[in-house]
């Protein structure tokens, strides 16, 4: 069974990640989804749960919906991160399984996780990146408010070429008032 509810919105619901979702996590990210976000696959050690200190794990789910175990009651259907939000400005990392790609699952959940940094953190503002290939990515943030901030030339290697990553940021300020927060 997934963690525990941190916020829900109308469709899909943020849980904690838990020892037990790792093998969801691990065999979720396929190459699909691996080689846009250029990470590569971590064993159980090298996974990391929330740590309290501004690193938080957040497993998308749908609730009420058919899962891989009868026993859960809800469909686990990715995860957003947030890093460094402890010292520094936070990072959002995100990504779902390719069968619900194009539903609105992500930004609904990337919008519940910035409602939940702001809340949280005093942060003024959130950063995200995409690499530039990745136009559903970059899609998802401008809809959400965030601008483009700027470019890592040549980030990272992935899928046999050096690609860019583009930075993006999103300030607390107009998120409130795209919110009416």
């Amino acid at each position: 069974m997934p963690g525990a509810r941190v916020t829900s919105g109308e469709r899909v619901t943020l849980r904690t990640v838990e020892e037990e979702d790792i093998p969801f996590v691990q065999r979720s990210v396929e190459p699909e989804v691996r080689y846009p976000l250029g990470n590569p696959v971590r064993n159980r050690e090298e996974f990391e749960l929330s740590d309290g200190k501004g690193n938080d794990q957040f497993l998308v789910c749908l609730d009420d919906d058919v899962s891989d175990d009868p026993s859960d009651d809800v469909r686990r259907i990715g995860q957003v991160s947030v890093h460094d939000a402890d010292y520094k400005r936070p990072e959002l990392g995100y990504w779902l399984v390719p069968e619900v790609h194009g539903e609105g699952y992500g930004t609904e959940a990337v919008s519940l996780v910035i409602e939940y940094v702001f809340r949280t953190y005093d942060t003024p503002t959130i950063g995200a990146g995409a690499f530039d290939f990745n136009d559903a990515s970059r899609g998802l943030l401008e809809s959400l408010g965030f601008e483009q901030e700027g470019c890592r030339r040549k980030f990272m290697f992935v899928d046999g070429e050096h690609r860019d990553m583009i930075q993006y940021g999103l300030l607390r300020e107009k998120w409130r008032e795209q919110n009416g927060s």
